[in-house]
């Protein structure tokens, strides 16, 4: 008896130490601020029913509208994450003027209002622009199209991938790289062996950052696209479009397909992520 009543007790300490202060606040936070807004979105977007959802969902225009959010915020996010790793590589590994002034400038997508943003990429990416124009005899038009979309996502998903990669960067030795150039190994040798398996995780972290970014981008590619269905309408300007409707169930059903899929897709990369880490021990 005695036994069983120090078991119990154990068991209820036991218990209890999960329930502590921390741990309820942080349930609660996420709650409030993440569980509860999602819940709200998904039950809004069910009170039409499946088969109307799946119309909706299905719709011509928001398949369109998908297709251009994911696989151009994928490419972005994609190229940046090599682009990304170069400029680290720049930043950490070598000292030249002005180098403090470029380290602050990645940081600029970060504080520039999202409208700001828009407003210079279609100034300097227009047919009269800086940049535009040189593209112009080539018949490449940038802005008012999906390349000015791409743009856009590779303007706001930079700073995730230095920011990510960066301290990993710091840290890692040189006296390894010098290691293996001692013991025979070439430069390319030294690159897929050495440096790039600690690397992976981080560089994968930052494309999955600079996706879910790029995905949720509005203020930007709304000035700097034309908004056209099947040419450069990306989801979140569809689900204003939907509001300033008054079609608010519309606008819920795709809003709820935008975060399923995203989460799919980051759940893919997070699987990544582990494959990264596990390959890095090696």
């Amino acid at each position: 008896m005695i036994a069983s009543n120090y078991l119990k007790s154990n068991t209820l300490r036991t218990s209890l130490r999960y329930f502590s202060i921390p741990w309820i606040v942080t349930i609660g936070y996420l709650i409030i601020f993440l569980l509860l807004p999602t819940a709200a979105l998904i039950s809004k977007s069910l009170t039409i029913g499946p088969e109307e959802f799946w119309r909706i969902a299905t719709a011509k225009e928001a398949l369109s509208a998908y297709e251009v959010s994911f696989v151009t915020a994928l490419i972005a996010a994609g190229i940046n994450g090599v682009m990304g790793t170069l400029l680290t590589w720049v930043l950490v590994r070598y000292e030249f003027p002005g180098k403090k002034l470029i380290d602050t400038a990645v940081d600029l997508p970060f504080a520039l209002p999202t409208a700001v943003a828009g407003l210079v990429l279609a100034t300097i990416y227009s047919e009269s622009g800086v940049i535009g124009r040189l593209f112009v005899p080539f018949g490449i038009k940038i802005a008012f199209t999906r390349l000015g979309v791409f743009v856009a996502m590779l303007f706001i998903s930079l700073p995730f991938i230095v920011r990510t990669l960066q301290p990993v960067l710091q840290e890692l030795e040189e006296e390894i790289e010098e290691a293996a150039w001692s013991l025979g190994a070439s430069a390319s040798q030294t690159f897929w062996r050495v440096i790039l398996p600690p690397l992976m995780p981080a560089i994968l972290t930052g494309i999955a950052l600079g996706f879910s970014r790029a995905v949720g981008e509005y203020g930007s590619v709304l000035i700097i696209s034309s908004g056209i269905p099947f040419q450069d309408l990306i989801a979140p300007v569809l689900i204003f479009q939907r509001l300033e409707q008054y079609d608010y169930e519309g606008a819920t059903v795709i809003g709820t397909v935008l975060m399923l899929v995203s989460l799919l897709l980051l759940l893919i990369i997070n699987l990544l992520q582990q494959w990264g880490s596990r390959y890095a021990a090696k």
